[in-house]
């Protein structure tokens, strides 16, 4: 993989071309609104909000087991974590068990009704991914992804390079 970050910045914009139409991060935010609005309404019969089941996905997936790596994978406040995880723990979908090696941290254990809930959030994202890529190509989608992942990660080595400054 290239190095994240480049020497040379490009100059694909500039202060007195921006528009919306093609501006990275809007275009970027409309795609998500739609990928999360599309997916919300289609678990909603499971009762579930995009705030509990990314959470649900992430622990049934292995991601994630305590509210600290939750909070850090979604780039949340820990207290709005926790305050998803409260909910998905009322409904009976989520456990806290004190950990035997620190008895200080706290995992996150889904119950069996929380793995049932987890299992139907992948064919949900399977449906609402592939229905925004109608049209595309597979290598299309290739590409996407990798442009994706390049642009992922060289916003990674900006934050990186951000908090080794400060």
């Amino acid at each position: 993989m290239p190095d994240p970050l480049p020497t040379a910045v490009p100059s694909f914009y500039s202060a007195d071309a921006l528009r919306p139409d093609n501006s990275l991060g809007l275009l970027m935010k409309r795609v998500m609104q739609s990928l999360r609005l599309q997916i919300d309404r289609r678990l909603a019969a499971q009762d579930l909000t995009h705030a509990q089941w990314l959470p649900l996905f992430k622990l049934a997936r292995g991601d994630c087991d305590t509210v600290a790596a939750l909070a850090r994978d979604q780039a949340l406040d820990p207290g709005a974590m926790t305050r998803a995880l409260n909910r998905l723990e009322a409904k009976g979908l989520v456990q806290r068990v004190r950990s035997q090696q620190d008895r200080r941290v706290v995992k996150l254990v889904l119950t069996e009704a929380g793995h049932a809930a987890a299992a139907s959030v992948p064919p949900v994202l399977a449906e609402v991914l592939n229905a925004h890529l109608a049209g595309f190509t597979e290598a299309e989608w290739h590409t996407l992804i990798d442009l994706l992942q390049r642009l992922a990660a060289t916003g990674d080595a900006l934050r990186d390079a951000a908090k080794d400054l400060s």
